[in-house]
């Protein structure tokens, strides 16, 4: 790390109002826009899983307003079975790569990262901007997908050849639909390698004086981590994507093998391969998993600390585990494909890391446990989100023990347990990370508080409703009910269709709890009570800026000099319990 190349001006403040807010190069404004497209997003998901609620509780029932969405999907408002599959395909893609991927790692890494390692900017301010913008382009290309003539894609977001790679013979939604869904991840693609260079880069080279690698945050080390597993996981789903996109419109068969007829209509195609897509596709898929979730799990250790007013057992374990997961992530895609026909030793060798995995995650939540055993826990609502996350994570982590078991895993695979499995330990966990990063900065983000009565009721409403909605999925999944089924009207299934129902009256609940989180947000950002300077007296150079928001340059023209590890609490010092990590003073000294 080169002491000067961490004061370089990269660029001058904006001068337009176009420069300031839309194509701004600023990290902060960057990461705000990250985190409303993933706002825009997970609404988007939420209200195509409600749809899909509604229809397997009440398959043909006319859901007012959704025949203008679809005249050939939903003919009267009643969706066919097809159609669900799109809008599961839609939910899963928008979740996946949109919200999981967008709000804890490209969002709050792309707005703190800089500040809490002492730089002005990120290395690469206009890769910065062409990342924001090509993932905007993305999105925008799949969501074009709803309004192509054939619908949108209805192959799930695992995309599965060859289905997905021979065209419209395969039916409805395998399309344009399909075509734009294969473009519009190629094009994310692109965008994630350009934010992941730009991190790496960022934290290697920008570093301010002092600030070593072992003095830099947990949630630092947390997204430097998640974008060097990105920048290997991208790099092999995006020549997937276009090779994909090439069997689907190139005439190649890269994923087609030869000798399939599909509706009476023989390919074309020969000498391809669908297991290829799959060993291409889960080979980015596993490491994606913890691409959402590494972020969240950073997120919430930096947030206890700082709630318990005392360090970890071991941050530095933390650490470690997390780079434990990052390697043995590309180990694991294997168990995916269990049901592939795989060779049962090939099944027994994915077992073991499978396995394996669950040790360093095991570890850091027996550090969080052991931490907050007898700590002086200040209850908010960022440290409730904290604490929710370390529920769902074991909850949902538990139930992946039997899916390690390739035994297990193949009566278990197509049904409702793994929907609620990665449900809840890589989406309401990676969620609720979100939430407790906002909770806690946007003091800092914004110079207003948000309301900590609305944010603990959000907070229990939400965390009644997710485990009313994920964990009855693990009853379903034991009981045998498949999981892309659009209606129930088979004998063993009947009676579950009250399940069903209760499951569909908590998510409608829980969604529309989330409105109460979207009024704090937009209420607090102009009506909030003026925030202070460190609110939550915490340690890392983020709150050691000027004000809030930050200045353009971060630290108004002074470059910080660190002096502590970041997580000095639990000392005697001038403030009290705690040292910042740009103060020169010593712990133990008398105020």
């Amino acid at each position: 790390m080169s002491e000067a190349s961490a004061h370089v001006v990269h660029h001058g403040p904006p001068t337009s109002f176009i420069r300031k807010h839309v194509f701004s190069l600023d990290h902060k404004v960057i990461g705000k826009q990250y985190y409303a497209l993933a706002l825009v997003a997970v609404v988007t998901g939420m209200v195509l899983s409600w749809l899909m609620r509604i229809h397997l509780i009440a398959p043909n029932w006319p859901i007012p307003g959704l025949q203008w969405l679809s005249k050939v999907g939903a003919p009267g408002g009643v969706m066919t079975p097809e159609y669900y599959l799109s809008l599961m395909t839609m939910h899963g893609t928008l979740m996946v790569f949109f919200v999981l991927t967008n709000a804890p790692f490209a969002a709050f890494g792309n707005y703190f990262l800089p500040i809490q390692i002492g730089a002005e900017d990120m290395a690469f301010p206009r890769f910065n901007m062409m990342s924001f913008w090509t993932t905007f382009i993305a999105f925008c290309i799949l969501v074009a997908a709803f309004f192509v003539p054939d619908g949108p894609p209805l192959a799930g977001w695992t995309a599965y050849a060859p289905l997905s790679a021979v065209g419209k013979d395969a039916g409805p939604g395998e399309g344009l639909g399909q075509t734009l869904w294969g473009l519009s991840i190629f094009v994310f693609c692109i965008a994630s390698l350009l934010g992941s260079l730009n991190f790496i880069a960022t934290t290697l080279d920008l570093r301010t004086k002092g600030m070593t690698l072992a003095r830099m945050p947990i949630v630092s080390w947390a997204w430097f981590i998640t974008s060097c597993i990105a920048l290997l996981a991208f790099a092999v789903l995006l020549p997937a994507c276009l090779l994909l996109i090439l069997d689907r419109i190139g005439g190649t068969s890269f994923f087609i093998p030869s000798g399939l007829n599909i509706s009476d209509h023989l390919q074309p195609h020969q000498g391809g391969s669908p297991l290829l897509w799959q060993h291409l596709f889960w080979f980015f898929g596993h490491p994606e998993v913890y691409i959402a979730i590494l972020p969240a799990i950073g997120i919430v250790s930096h947030i206890l600390i700082n709630s318990m007013r005392k360090p970890m057992l071991s941050h530095k374990t933390i650490i470690y585990c997390m780079m434990g997961i990052g390697f043995l992530s590309y180990m694991v895609w294997g168990h995916h494909m269990f049901l592939s026909g795989m060779n049962p030793f090939s099944a027994l060798v994915f077992s073991f890391p499978t396995l394996m995995i669950t040790i360093p995650a095991t570890i850091m939540t027996l550090i969080w446990l052991g931490s907050l055993y007898g700590s002086n826990l200040r209850i908010n609502t960022a440290s409730l989100f904290c604490l929710g996350f370390i529920s769902m994570f074991v909850s949902g982590g538990v139930s992946g023990f039997f899916l390690a078991q390739p035994s297990i895993d193949i009566y278990l695979h197509a049904t409702y347990f793994v929907v609620g499995h990665f449900h809840m330990v890589m989406g309401v966990a990676a969620i609720f990370g979100v939430f407790a990063g906002t909770y806690f900065w946007f003091p800092k983000m914004t110079g207003r508080m948000m309301s900590e009565r609305l944010g603990r009721l959000h907070f229990w409403l939400t965390f009644i409703g997710t485990y009313c909605i994920f964990m009855p999925f693990h009853y379903l999944g034991l009981a045998g009910n498949v999981r892309r089924y659009s209606a129930f009207t088979d004998d063993f299934l009947v009676p579950l269709i009250p399940v069903h129902k209760f499951i569909t009256y908590s998510a409608l609940f829980t969604g529309a709890v989330q409105l109460v989180f979207i009024f704090n947000l937009i209420y607090s950002h102009f009506k909030g009570a003026i925030a202070p300077a460190n609110p939550w007296e915490a340690t890392s150079l983020e709150w050691s800026t000027p004000s809030s928001p930050p200045p353009f340059d971060n630290f108004g023209g002074k470059h910080p000099v660190v002096y502590h590890d970041p997580y000095q609490y639990g000392v005697k010092s001038s403030t009290g319990d705690y040292l910042m990590q740009d103060s020169p003073e010593r712990a133990g000294e008398t105020p």
